[in-house]
């Protein structure tokens, strides 16, 4: 069985996606292609356009075999935890041999040359200590690496390359036997705003999505997805299930980081260097989302840095929390949605997994155990998928879809190939 492994988002799922899927399953010769896709959050600290089971549903009707889902603990994450949760869940499945990922620079060679250089001990401990002072993980890390002969800084500029290299330290670091396959990203940047040809970013079609209060048919929005999945998101936004966006949570947020305490707020993950009493004033000021985030803003803290630290306040997770998680590593593979591939898939990675598969989350972690303050590792991560589920359906923008318990009532989605 010949398998290839990809860490997504498909915030929603485009032509550039659907490029990677098929290059993906090019040069890796693979049969059978597994997503393993973050759920209603994500790593720049922003809840999906669309849930996890509707994004899933697209990326299998485009032709992905089986989405399994990131914990929420890791994909909420910076790109180094991000990154080592995605890796270490493909690996303990069994049954994967390849990792394909997207970067501007596809060059292997040089992507390992840095993972190689960050892995030692003296420029892991300069970064940690330039981001203790408030820089950005980039800025940090470029600064330990100066000193790094042969290394070239500049291949961390772009947000895909820092992944890039972020999944070739994980491999190195927990699953030697993965091959790493880096791809040339088509045409369209991370950060592009606007839709220009039928590749375009993931930022650029939420933009439009968000603009035009839906997906005009037809247009160049419209023709950068897959039409099957173009024409699901405009079903969702008749619904009233999508788009949530972050500023839905505005109330959320600001009542939940006002009645936090100095001490509750400096234990936030990402929070360091006194930025809690500077979030502790501006949560005073603002009147929404959009307004704590730009009184808190400055060089030190990035948006996304921000965006992220909001997110963990309003789930409740802790460094505390997360220190723990990060040592055991996902603990579970939690099915989504598949196809035929997919089932025999399955059935393998039943056999050759080192973590349980979950079909169905009540045999693994009921509503009333949920209650208890305390549970076992693998229940604790469990819970903060369903707590995540249940915050999110919250921005739904029609009030029917807010319903809590999801993750109890919908099953993984089977599509017929």
């Amino acid at each position: 069985m010949n398998v290839v492994g990809m860490i997504v988002e498909y915030n929603p799922f485009h032509n550039g996606h659907l490029w990677h899927l098929n290059e993906a399953k090019r040069i890796s010769g693979a049969q059978f292609t597994i997503g393993v896709m973050s759920g209603n959050f994500l790593q720049r600290g922003e809840p999906a356009i669309a849930d996890k089971w509707s994004r899933a549903r697209m990326a299998v009707q485009a032709g992905a075999d089986l989405i399994i889902e990131l914990p929420t603990v890791f994909s909420v994450r910076s790109a180094q935890y991000f990154a080592a949760g995605g890796i270490q869940l493909l690996s303990r499945l069994g049954v994967v041999n390849h990792v394909c990922f997207g970067t501007e620079t596809p060059d292997l060679s040089r992507l390992t040359l840095v993972a190689n250089a960050i892995n030692k001990k003296d420029v892991i401990d300069m970064m940690r200590q330039k981001m203790k002072t408030g820089q950005t993980y980039a800025a940090s890390l470029a600064a330990a690496l100066s000193s790094e002969s042969g290394v070239a800084t500049s291949l961390i500029q772009t947000p895909n390359n820092l992944l890039a290299i972020e999944y070739i330290r994980a491999i190195i670091a927990h699953a030697p036997q993965l091959r790493p396959l880096p791809i040339q990203r088509l045409c369209a940047n991370y950060h592009d705003n606007l839709v220009t040809s039928t590749i375009a970013s993931a930022t650029a079609i939420r933009a439009a999505l968000l603009e035009n209060k839906t997906l005009i048919p037809d247009s160049i929005s419209w023709k950068s997805l897959p039409e099957v999945c173009a024409k699901q998101i405009n079903d969702l936004v008749i619904m009233g299930k999508a788009p949530i966006t972050l500023p839905a949570f505005s109330n959320l947020i600001l009542a939940k980081i006002r009645t936090m305490y100095f001490d509750e707020l400096a234990g936030l993950p990402e929070v360091s260097e006194g930025l809690h009493h500077k979030i502790s004033d501006a949560v005073l000021k603002a009147t929404t989302v959009q307004e704590l985030l730009a009184y808190s803003k400055s060089k030190r803290y990035t948006l996304t840095r921000l965006q992220r630290i909001i997110i963990y306040a309003l789930l409740g997770i802790t460094k505390t929390t997360l220190t723990q998680f990060d040592q055991l590593g996902p603990l579970y593979a939690r099915v989504l949605a598949f196809n035929h591939n997919g089932r025999i898939l399955l059935k393998e990675i039943t056999k050759q997994s080192t973590v349980p598969v979950i079909t169905k989350t009540s045999q693994f972690l009921t509503s009333k155990q949920r209650q208890h303050s305390t549970l076992p590792p693998l229940q604790a991560m469990l819970a903060y998928d369903i707590m995540a589920t249940d915050i999110y359906v919250l921005g739904s923008p029609n009030y029917q879809w807010r319903a809590g318990g999801q993750d109890y009532q919908t099953s993984p989605l089977y599509i017929p190939g």
